[in-house]
Parts: structure tokens; C-alpha cells; sequence
């Protein structure tokens, strides 16, 4: 704990090691979106039951909304900023979610993003079962399912051919 009272978090967030005093009871989505500036990472329900908070946290998609920011300290953090390439090129499951009218507001979309690439990350071959289940944990409220799973699945796709493509 500093002198100020709050505690000092040093994190690699999108590649990048960044540090900033956090409250102890900040949670790491405020952290992600006052502390840092990575609004990308949208805050719905704050009880972790929509999903729009969640973010990739050593390889695991993580609930932004219940986890504090000092929990994250020494860990790798992946936001959906982190998706796009350094050269603005989009990443395959942001051009699948564009192409196949997946977006739908947007507002549960980030969520949406990484937990399919933590999935994705993980298991370069889940099936649709997979997606659904872990789309299951995801809540849009446009209702548009149908759009963001065809997009998931297109997505899958996309990461599968690209991950053969890297492998020749």
C-alpha cells in the first residue's frame, strides 16, 4: 500500500507493462477503463452475469466487473483493443463478427469478442457446442443470437484456417 492509501498494480495490458495506483475495492474494469483509458471494455450488470466486462486474463476470459484491480498485478491482460493488430488490421474474429452483421448496438460486443478468443486461444477446433456454451454466458440485449453466433462460428473458421495457413 502506498502513502496515498491505494496500491500500486503493475500489469501487461495488450502487450504493453503499465502500472497506476488503484483503490484496494477498484475493480480491474475500472482500472482497464478510468485508470488506463481502454474503454473497450464496457461495464453492464457489475454482479458478472452479462458478460460485457470480459477480458482475457492470463489466457482465461475473466469477468473485468469481479475482479479487483489488485488481483491483477503480474498478470497479462488482453482487452478487445488488444484484438487489433499494431498495424490497425483487424483480427479475424472482428472481421468475421463485421462480415456476418454480428455486431448487432455493440454494446455486448467486446464481451462477446473475448470470450470467443479466449475460447479460440485455447481450442483452435471447439465445435459449435462450444461457441453456444460459451456464448451462453454472454447476454446481448438487441437479441440478435442467430447474427452472433453465425458470426462465431464464421469466426472459428476463420482462426482454424488461419492457424493451418501459419502451420505450412
Amino acid at each position: 500500500m502506498t502513502a496515498g492509501g491505494g496500491h500500486q498494480v503493475r500489469l501487461r495490458v495488450n502487450g504493453v507493462t503499465r502500472e497506476a495506483q488503484v483503490e484496494p475495492r477498484a475493480t480491474l474494469a475500472e482500472l482497464l477503463r478510468t485508470d488506463l483509458g481502454l474503454t473497450g471494455t464496457h461495464v453492464g450488470c457489475e454482479h458478472g452475469v452479462c458478460g460485457v466486462c470480459t477480458v482475457v486474463v492470463d489466457g482465461r476470459a475473466t469477468r473485468s466487473c469481479l475482479m479487483l484491480a489488485v488481483q491483477a498485478d503480474g498478470t497479462e491482460v488482453t482487452t478487445v483493443e488488444g484484438l487489433t493488430g499494431v498495424d490497425g488490421d483487424l483480427h479475424p474474429i472482428q472481421e468475421a463478427f463485421a462480415a456476418e452483421h454480428g455486431l448487432q448496438c455493440g454494446y455486448c460486443t467486446p464481451g462477446i469478442l473475448m470470450a470467443l478468443h479466449a475460447l479460440l486461444a485455447e481450442d483452435p477446433g471447439a465445435g459449435e457446442d462450444e461457441i453456444r456454451e460459451v456464448l451462453g454466458g454472454q447476454l446481448c440485449r438487441c437479441t440478435g443470437y442467430q447474427s452472433i453466433l453465425r458470426s462465431a462460428l464464421c469466426a472459428a473458421a476463420d482462426v482454424r484456417a488461419a492457424a493451418a495457413e501459419g502451420e505450412r
